[in-house]
């Protein structure tokens, strides 16, 4: 699913490789176009950083209640962001040389390998 402003576009995909690859080209490509103005209320002011302009997840396999939730953070800055979980989500540290999308593709490659797929 991307959620970009107020839209969402939902697809299916039937293996993970062609899901990652879709999912970083849409993320990049709205990265690139990401230009935010700093947002405020009266009360607290808050920079294009700060800001998510789009939220790219998956989840799955199972269809009702997912085993995996992930999914990529694009910021107004243009920055990435990658996590896990949906409720309580918890950032995917970046390891040298990585960015948010190959953090996530380790993730999901360790996840799969603890689930023995």
């Amino acid at each position: 699913m991307v959620r970009a402003g107020a839209r969402v576009e939902r697809s299916s995909y039937k293996g993970l490789d062609q899901l990652l690859g879709t999912l970083e080209a849409r993320g990049r490509q709205i990265a690139r176009d990401a230009q935010s103005e700093p947002a405020g209320t009266r009360l607290k002011r808050f920079e294009p950083v700060e800001q998510v302009v789009a939220r790219l997840e998956l989840s799955g396999p199972e269809r009702l209640v997912p085993s995996v939730r992930a999914g990529v953070d694009v910021r107004g800055d243009g920055s990435t962001e990658a996590f896990r979980g949906r409720v309580r989500r918890a950032v995917l540290e970046q390891r040298r040389g990585e960015d948010a999308f190959a953090a996530l593709r380790r993730a999901l490659a360790d996840v799969l390998a603890a689930a023995g797929g």
